[in-house]
């Protein structure tokens, strides 16, 4: 035989609250929803904690459609203040927060690392590109214009890819240098 309570089919036989607390179930009890009869050990925990009148007034206080979510909660909360009965929930929640933290270093210290070595890699293509891309003239130096000198922004035009945007680059960056500056020697040079 079944009886209907809130559109939903429950069997005649007490909820989990009622059979614990040695009760007649009523038609409209407020924990039958919430703790099934094949549950005991869920009404049992949460009993033990809040009691059984301090969970019907939080029910009754609590619109229908989330009393669900309420029951998970105090469930929840009850099962965590058992197993750790100073901290409760708030222990566990403690320890995903340090546990988030710690995460979140070690994903901008990778992120940091992943930085340096595009950096790094960057450079070291750079030379690469730069020593390939240079040009020897007829008297086997290197990148040099009429005048014998090197300007930074050729170098970087060498390149393939602006390593500097212009507007970085002060006047004085762009000037130009003897290639004395760089370590080449001065009788190696065309007269």
């Amino acid at each position: 035989m079944k009886k209907c309570y809130n559109n939903d089919l429950r069997s005649t036989s007490s909820c989990a609250a009622c059979k614990l607390l040695k009760r007649r179930c009523i038609p409209n009890c407020i924990f039958a929803p919430h703790f099934r009869a094949d549950e005991p050990k869920k009404f049992a925990k949460v009993h033990k904690v809040f009691g059984a009148s301090n969970v019907s007034k939080i029910l009754n206080e609590v619109p229908e459609e989330h009393r669900e979510d309420t029951v998970n909660s105090l469930s929840y909360e009850a099962e965590a203040r058992l197993r750790d009965p100073v901290y409760g929930c708030i222990g566990a929640v403690v320890l995903l927060q340090r546990r988030m933290f710690q995460l979140q270093h070690d994903l901008a210290l990778a992120r940091a690392r992943l930085a340096h070595y595009k950096a790094s890699s960057l450079h070291t293509n750079t030379n690469n590109v730069v020593t390939a891309n240079i040009n020897t003239d007829d008297n086997g130096l290197f990148g040099l214009d009429d005048h014998n000198t090197v300007s930074i922004t050729n170098m970087i035009n060498l390149c393939g890819e602006e390593l500097i945007s212009s507007d970085q680059l002060s006047q004085s960056d762009i000037g130009v240098y003897n290639t004395t500056d760089f370590g080449q020697v001065p009788d190696l040079l065309p007269l």
